[in-house]
């Protein structure tokens, strides 16, 4: 079972982690950690959609990597403690987000917040790439008609 996982979606393992970490050695060897994890996991596996499980460990993966490799960083100066001016664009932003329906908010976060491609998506919902383009499509038309912008 797991050879077939492995097999069928080492790419798209490996290459979720190449785009996010920018380097091919690295995302190798944190797609190897995925899988090993995905073995340990199988029995644990409900059976839901095998990309979106396995691109879901390799996030987990990818963010333990950050943790591990985080540094710690001398404390700054009181001046650069002062709180910066709210960004009032963002917020405008996340309330118009917040209003829209919430398969659509949750593709526009899926590739505009969390970064994955059309293509993870697709695996991750079961849908065709052709499917999730449209939808990204009407997500970004209810967007821009709640915003009041083209987006």
């Amino acid at each position: 079972m797991i050879e077939e996982l492995y097999r069928e979606y080492w790419p798209l393992v490996c290459g979720f982690l190449q785009r996010r970490t920018r380097d091919p050695h690295l995302a190798e060897d944190l797609a190897q950690e995925t899988f090993i994890k995905a073995t340990r996991a199988l029995f644990g596996w409900r059976g839901e959609n095998p990309g979106a499980w396995l691109l879901a460990i390799a996030r987990n993966v990818l963010i333990d990597h950050a943790r591990r490799r985080r540094l710690e960083l001398p404390l700054p100066d009181p001046e650069e403690l002062a709180v910066p001016a709210l960004n009032v664009a963002a917020l405008d932003v996340r309330q118009a987000l917040e209003q829209v329906h919430e398969q659509h908010r949750r593709l526009l976060q899926l590739v505009y917040i969390e970064g994955f491609s059309l293509v993870e998506v697709a695996a991750m919902t079961g849908k065709s790439t052709a499917a999730v383009k449209t939808a990204i499509w009407r997500a970004r038309a209810a967007f821009a008609d709640i915003y009041g912008d083209d987006a």
